[in-house]
């Protein structure tokens, strides 16, 4: 079995899959200053709670978005499961061409992301992972990546608004039933959760133009669940789409 894990600024999120079937996955949060022991005493009863064990793995992926914490799980890797770790990064093999203008500053779990959403629905598709930052991707007709757009993430401007307002108080990020806010929960929540489905809204027309028209709408991270099932342009909700990349990007670099 592969484990695959996604270190993120605010989460990991981890699967393993069994061939091409994804049996688990968990989410947790990211702590740079956590040791390897200490995450896998976070994992060894997640596992164990899925009748898993770390023998049962045979392979490990991983991406970051944190440079530290490529060596503390490689290092938990080894030491734990007793296997190096596939590094996703640049040089690569990933059947698609990079077009940005610095193929390098492409962030890798976004190449895992467009990996991943090509080989399910084909191009022209947009990807849109609202985790941290909230990032747009273009694959074009012919599975190149093009380019994108990022912005800050739902969570980022929450903490910004709550830490430069004296009067609001932090509120659980759900879409209210009505856009007008009757009270100051549902007025935040309203311009928190409707204000991102606009921007995604606005992104994505903008993406369809210069795509032709036609393309697939995508949409991952954690926050999708709770912004992009507002959104009318968006086609399929995929919480696993960076990890079905990671071990699409494995196969074929094997």
């Amino acid at each position: 079995m592969l484990l695959a894990v996604d270190v993120g600024n605010t989460n990991i999120h981890m699967g393993i899959f069994d061939g091409e079937s994804l049996r688990a996955t968990w989410r947790m949060a990211t702590d740079a200053h956590r040791m390897p022991d200490e995450y896998a005493g976070v994992m060894i009863p997640l596992f164990e709670a899925r009748s898993l064990t770390f023998k049962d793995i045979d392979e490990v992926v991983l991406v970051s978005s944190v440079p530290p914490l490529v060596t503390t799980f490689s290092e938990l890797s080894r030491a734990y499961i007793g296997l190096d770790p596939f590094v996703i990064g640049a040089g690569i093999r990933t059947n698609m061409r990079i077009l940005y203008d610095s193929p390098r500053d492409v962030g890798p779990d976004r190449i895992a992301d467009a990996v991943a959403a090509f080989r399910l629905y084909g191009g022209p598709v947009i990807v849109v992972d609202l985790g941290t930052a909230t990032v747009f991707d273009a694959i074009s007709k012919e599975g190149d990546y093009l380019g994108g757009a990022i912005a800050p993430g739902i969570g980022i401007a929450a903490d910004a608004l709550f830490e430069r307002t004296s009067l609001l108080r932090r509120i659980e990020l759900v879409a209210p039933k009505e856009a007008i806010g009757r009270n100051t929960t549902n007025a935040v929540q309203s311009g928190l959760v409707y204000g991102y489905v606009g921007l995604i809204e606005g992104v994505v027309a903008r993406f369809q133009r210069e795509l032709g028209g036609g393309a697939k709408v995508v949409a991952t991270g954690g926050q999708a669940r709770v912004i992009a099932k507002e959104a009318p342009s968006v086609d399929v909700i995929e919480p696993n789409l960076t990890l079905m990349g990671l071990r699409i990007l494995h196969e074929l670099n094997k």
